[in-house]
């Protein structure tokens, strides 16, 4: 077996270290390609782990479909190993011992009960958000993980495991017993268990090739920034500039420290909120009297600076996301006071003689944030979607969907609808300046969606169309230009318009030329022996024609079904001379009526007629 000195070699074999780094619960060092031995133990604890949260349900968050992963791989273990805990009507224990650790599945047996006891908590935490009351079994879940971890280690301690095997049962066992510690608010032995984790699974990264040290290199990026947050919590309050950064990198913070580290941040800017009793806008200053507002309005710049630093369109998407949503809350809270303040609203506008009051102000302010945030993250788009373009051919060997200049269009039009909404903000009717610079945006955004317009006529080869919006481009740049004068400053963020007209002019020869080549290729074609009329075959047996569909099961023999033809109708016949025709008097053969009475009675009785 493994003596306690033995490390891993890179090849699979276990040696000697020449030089031992000394780490918690074990050491690593440059070892030497001794002492192979092919009968030790080992099972890829990180490996396993990260493979099967990946496949089952971790990768979008279901901790309960991974936890159905779990039971059921314990339950094919069991059978496989022929180890079941009695018969479906009594229960008897049994426990993984050293002796029978000459098969590795018996280490995952206990790897697997630590997994769905943690899948399990982590399902509880999610709940817990709506239902309190779960925390309770949550902590209870999460220290039936760490009781089945810390009996991975102790049989991973014997001498027919490992050494790698030892190092990462070790860290496993850490990176639990943090978690419940960080669960409990015991920040100083969290922080311990963390570092404990982190500094073995480096070394491990450090005694192997690149390719097998990614996965660690992976889980101490994970487990840094709870670091960071129980350091900050232990008095280090520098930590919370670092947490910062991890927030902005790729997906954020995740999992067990999101929350925690949004509340945080909210604390500290609450903190901060305090000091602010006004704010100051377009030379009118209005006096912030509700919290969620004030802290908004505090992390407004380290919100936009956050954006400026994202690394890719992902965070960037995130961070623009959260912003908007942050901006909702504060016009919510704000639209709940101007409700009661109707009455009060109405009467300043009257004795300020069409001055908008402190609080519809503030709310005009804040709507104008949502729309320009707004507007930012759909020319960011815009951007990556021009970059996309122009990489198209290479997007189309990928076999990827390729980017249109249509899905651009909605941008622009997305865009030039909030500037429609920023010009009718109330206070802002009789600003000129800003009004002004609303339209020289309007314009600048205009130009580029009839240029994307263009584009999309040009894809179908309608070259009269896209020559038009090519020349209307061209209009609005030269209007943006003569106008902007005192404006530059405003329009400093907005894509450049002297580009856009560089683009339009080099565009318009490609078409003309695109139009002259189109017109001979189709003059070309038009002879008479290839031009196919449509007409069937049985409708030109006089005129040759070459014709491919003839050889094809498409073929066009005859009309059919036949289309309709005209026939006569049957005739239809009046008898008009009927109206014309004098009858003959029939008065004289009409019987006279029986006379009635008494006279009559008695005639008829006797038998006597008239």
């Amino acid at each position: 077996g493994a003596t306690e000195g033995q490390v891993p070699w890179r090849g699979g074999c276990w040696g000697q270290p020449g030089g031992a780094l000394a780490v918690p619960g074990g050491a690593v060092g440059v070892p030497a390609p001794r002492y192979c031995r092919s009968s030790l133990t080992q099972i890829a604890v990180l490996q396993i782990v990260k493979e099967s949260q990946q496949q089952h349900g971790l990768r979008h968050g279901d901790f309960q479909r991974y936890r159905g992963y779990c039971s059921r791989r314990l339950r094919r273990l069991r059978k496989t190993l022929n180890f079941k805990m009695g018969n479906r009507h009594k229960f008897t224990g049994k426990k993984v011992t050293e002796e029978i650790l000459s098969d590795n599945r018996y280490l995952l047996l206990i790897l697997m009960d630590a997994e769905r006891a943690w899948s399990y908590a982590m399902q509880l935490k999610q709940e817990a958000n709506t239902e309190p009351r779960k925390r309770f079994h949550l902590l209870s879940r999460l220290r039936k993980a760490v009781k089945h971890a810390e009996e991975l280690e102790r049989l991973c301690e014997s001498n027919r495991v490992d050494a790698k095997t030892k190092l990462e049962a070790q860290a496993y066992m850490a990176y639990l017993t943090g978690m419940l510690r960080f669960e409990h608010q015991e920040w100083k032995a969290a922080m311990e268990a963390f570092n404990k984790c982190k500094t073995i699974y480096e070394k491990l990264a450090n005694a192997f090739t690149e390719e097998q040290a990614v996965l660690y290199n992976q889980r101490v990026e994970e487990i840094s920034p709870n670091i960071r947050y129980c350091a900050y919590n232990i008095g280090d309050q520098s930590a919370i500039s670092e947490l910062m950064q991890m927030r902005l990198r790729s997906g954020g913070t995740e999992g067990l420290l999101a929350e925690k580290l949004e509340a945080l941040i909210t604390q500290t800017r609450a903190k901060q909120a305090a000091t602010m009793s006004e704010v100051e806008w377009r030379g009118r200053t209005v006096p912030v009297k509700i919290d969620k507002v004030r802290i908004f309005l505090l992390g407004l710049a380290d919100n936009e600076a956050a954006i400026v630093q994202a690394e890719n369109e992902e965070t960037k998407e995130r961070l623009f996301e959260s912003l908007l949503s942050e901006c909702r809350d504060a016009i919510q809270a704000v639209r709940e006071d101007l409700k009661p303040d109707q009455k009060q609203r109405e009467h300043s506008l009257e004795m300020d003689s069409g001055k908008v009051s402190n609080i519809q102000y503030l709310h005009s302010y804040l709507t104008y944030i949502k729309l320009s945030t707004a507007i930012k993250r759909n020319e960011s788009m815009a951007k990556s979607l021009q970059k996309a373009l122009l990489q198209q051919q290479r997007s189309e060997e990928d076999g990827k969907r390729t980017p249109r200049p249509q899905d651009l269009i909605r941008l622009y039009d997305i865009i030039l609808q909030n500037l429609v909404e920023l010009t009718q903000l109330p206070g802002l009717e009789e600003d000129k300046n800003f009004q002004k610079e609303i339209g020289l945006k309007t314009l600048v955004y205009k130009a580029y969606r009839c240029f994307f317009i263009a584009q999309s006529y040009v894809l179908v080869k309608k070259w009269s169309e896209a020559l038009v919006l090519y020349e209307r481009v061209l209009k609005y740049a030269s209007e943006v230009q003569s106008e902007a004068g005192a404006y530059k400053n405003s329009l400093k963020e907005l894509p450049d318009v002297q580009d856009l007209i560089t683009q339009v002019n080099a565009e318009k020869y490609s078409l003309q030329a695109a139009a002259i080549l189109d017109a001979n290729d189709t003059h070309e074609t038009e002879s008479p022996s290839q031009v196919k009329d449509g007409k069937p075959l049985s409708e030109r047996f006089e005129t040759f024609c070459l014709d491919p569909s003839l050889v094809s099961k498409q073929v066009s023999l005859v009309h059919f079904p036949p289309g309709f033809q005209p026939i006569p109708c049957k005739p239809l016949f009046f008898d008009l001379a009927l109206n014309h025709v004098a009858f003959p008097p029939l008065e004289d053969k009409v019987e006279q009526k029986a006379k009635s009475g008494l006279t009559g009675y008695i005639k008829g009785i006797f038998g006597f007629k008239s």
